[in-house]
């Protein structure tokens, strides 16, 4: 006959407390050390002996011990005045999926799924997002009304660049716009560094728009199929060339998206993906985790530790939202 008596309040069902779980998952999750290598550190540093196979079983819960507050992350991105997205490749199993990022000011979230389409941004944002939306030019993108549209600025200089070494008329228009954009940018350093007040720069854009639109429409006659084609593309989404000098708090380029989403990019290359959609899942909750707590200068660690012992004692995790509400200057205003 055997008798079990009740766990104490507070400990852990399994064998392992909140910090064994907390630190597992930020070995595996944020320093994208592989299962096996996470074992040996945890042997090394601590003495504590994990079967590989009980790694997954630590990450699993610690990505259920933050589900709400990544899902309130999720909410709060959706109702923000700007948001930078973009995607990159990834593997889920044998299938190929996209990683998919939702940058704000204090908040960043991630998504894994296995399309690239305009159905996952919009699931990102949310029906009701009605901020300023900043990408590169894909197509997902495109539902979005192009007015509060912001196109990337450093991939249009990229395209300039190439115009550039096609030589003949493409030559010619690519060095033009190329040189717009160089001016462009030095004004628009002076605004970041505050030497040049917004409303100037605004005064400033004003023959540079209707240069570059001239420039734009003469590359579509240009003798050059890929310039050509790449100039009537850009003119389509024109007036999202220009968000960022109407509107201020906009930034003309995605760097903001690119950057956050290379951390990604490099789990992906060491690890090959996620092996099944629980995967993702954990990879989805610790890069949110990672990259806000970041932003918000919030210790990585201890929050994890604070989730999963609060998940052992069946209170709420701690939030990821910032402590303090948006301020005024933080938001974006029309110049």
């Amino acid at each position: 006959m055997l008798t079990r008596a009740d766990l104490p309040g507070g400990v852990s069902p399994g064998g392992f407390g909140p910090r064994v779980h907390a630190i597992v998952a930020l070995c595996t999750g944020a320093y994208r050390l592989s299962k096996r290598t996470t074992q040996e550190v945890m042997a090394d540093l601590f003495g504590l002996p994990l079967s590989l196979g009980t790694i997954p079983h630590l990450e699993q819960a610690t990505a259920q011990a933050v589900a709400a507050p990544v899902a309130d992350a999720q909410a709060y991105v959706r109702a923000q005045r700007v948001a930078h997205l973009d995607e990159t490749g990834w593997r889920e199993g044998h299938t190929r999926a996209w990683l998919w990022v939702a940058v704000t000011t204090w908040v960043t979230v991630f998504l894994v799924r296995l399309s690239r389409g305009a159905k996952v941004a919009e699931e990102l944002l949310g029906e009701r997002f009605c901020g300023i939306l900043v990408t590169d030019r894909w197509s997902a993108y495109t539902w979005y009304p192009t007015r509060w549209r912001q196109v990337c600025w450093a991939h249009l200089l990229r395209d300039f660049e190439a115009m550039s070494e096609r030589g003949g008329r493409s030559q010619e228009v690519g060095e033009a716009l190329r040189e717009q954009a160089r001016q462009m940018f030095h004004a628009w350093h002076r605004v970041r560094d505050g030497t040049l007040p917004h409303a100037a720069f605004h005064v400033l854009m004003r023959p540079m728009r209707r240069q570059v639109a001239r420039l734009l429409k003469a590359g579509q006659t240009c003798g050059v199929a890929k310039t050509e084609g790449v100039c009537r593309e850009v003119l389509k989404v024109y007036d999202a060339l220009w968000t960022f000098v109407r509107v201020e708090g906009v930034e003309p380029t995605n760097n903001t998206a690119e950057r956050a989403i290379r951390p990604g990019g490099l789990w992906r290359k060491g690890s090959f993906g996620t092996q099944s959609a629980q995967g993702s899942r954990f990879v989805e909750a610790m890069m949110t985790v990672v990259a806000t707590l970041k932003q918000q200068q919030r210790h990585v660690l201890a929050y994890l530790t604070d989730a999963c012992q609060a998940a052992y004692t069946g209170l709420p995790a701690p939030s990821l939202l910032p402590c303090r509400p948006e301020a005024e200057e933080d938001l974006p205003t029309a110049a």
